[in-house]
């Protein structure tokens, strides 16, 4: 007997993208349950061109996963795939899938997916964009989402392996949609959790958080690899450090003048710290992408 896949899709006002989605899952799919987040737009006239398994469910745009836990109650399938409307199936990938859960003496429950995320139009292949492995395709009863975080990844009980053919993820498609989602979304959920945790802040984080996070995803993911595409982006995760550090200081400290005594003299002390680690970090790169010349590197970091 076949083994029965169910793909589980929640999505809020996708019009533009939903339909290529699910043709993507046309050799595939035994069941397909949408949950449509009371969309405005054409979403569930199309979604009805594919599914009579539609379910209307209030937006959570802080929280995306409560509606995606819940499609999950609603497949029949042996197998769950957890789908984005803006990520596409490959053929490769279909047959891989329908390949991997017929093997009926697997003791695996759940499989991680690489996905090729399109940004701006270009296969972004460094930093946290690649291979972004996502845990997507599980057994019923064996996976959910905690519902802690945004950010979260889907959780299965058991054993997990990993598939070799990437999904497509057509993620960021204009400077707009980052900013939005980056402000409405992934920094509101951030900021929440922070506070839950009874975390504090400090003056000098808003210096320190975004230099980390710009050295770690251009320099140490090497997403200077990238060319224009990685610095732009490395630059916005640097930003998206700072939005989360204005919204703590808003939302926990009500703009409290945390202004030290002699502030510019220790603003310059912070500032010439990140540049420390900024040349380190250019170093360890030349020396990466030069072997040749990694003595000569060596002798220039030490040189101030």
């Amino acid at each position: 007997m076949k083994t029965k896949i169910s793909v589980v899709i929640s999505a809020f006002n996708e019009e533009a993208m939903i339909e290529d989605c699910l043709k993507s899952l046309k050799n595939l799919a035994d069941e397909i349950i949408f949950v449509d987040n009371t969309s405005r737009d054409k979403t569930v006239d199309i979604a009805k061109k594919f599914t009579n398994k539609i379910y209307s469910r209030e937006n959570n745009p802080v929280m995306l996963n409560i509606n995606k836990n819940f499609g999950f109650t609603k497949a029949t399938g042996d197998w769950i795939i957890s789908l984005d409307a803006d990520e596409r199936l490959t053929p490769d990938l279909v047959k891989e899938i329908r390949s991997t859960v017929n093997r009926f003496s697997s003791t695996v429950n759940g499989y991680e997916i690489p996905r090729k995320n399109i940004i701006f139009g270009k296969w972004i292949q460094h930093s946290i964009w690649w291979p972004d492995y996502n845990l997507r395709l599980f057994k019923r009863g064996k996976g959910k989402f905690a519902e802690k975080h945004v950010h979260e990844k889907l959780e299965v009980r058991g054993e997990v392996g990993k598939l070799e053919n990437p999904m497509i993820h057509y993620n960021y498609q204009t400077v707009n949609q980052f900013i939005s989602k980056l402000n409405r979304t992934y920094t509101e959920s951030e900021t929440e959790n922070f506070l839950k945790d009874g975390k504090s802040i400090n003056w000098y984080d808003a210096i320190r958080w975004p230099t980390a996070d710009f050295v770690k995803t251009f320099f140490h993911q090497k997403g200077y690899k990238d060319g224009l595409h990685g610095l732009v982006l490395s630059l916005f995760q640097a930003f998206y450090a700072l939005v989360f550090f204005a919204k703590v200081w808003e939302r926990k400290e009500n703009f409290k003048d945390m202004t030290p005594a002699n502030f510019l003299s220790e603003t310059i002390k912070e500032f010439s710290k990140s540049a420390r680690d900024i040349r380190y970090w250019i170093y360890e790169t030349l020396m990466a992408e030069n072997p040749a010349k990694k003595l000569y590197y060596k002798l220039r970091r030490r040189l101030k």
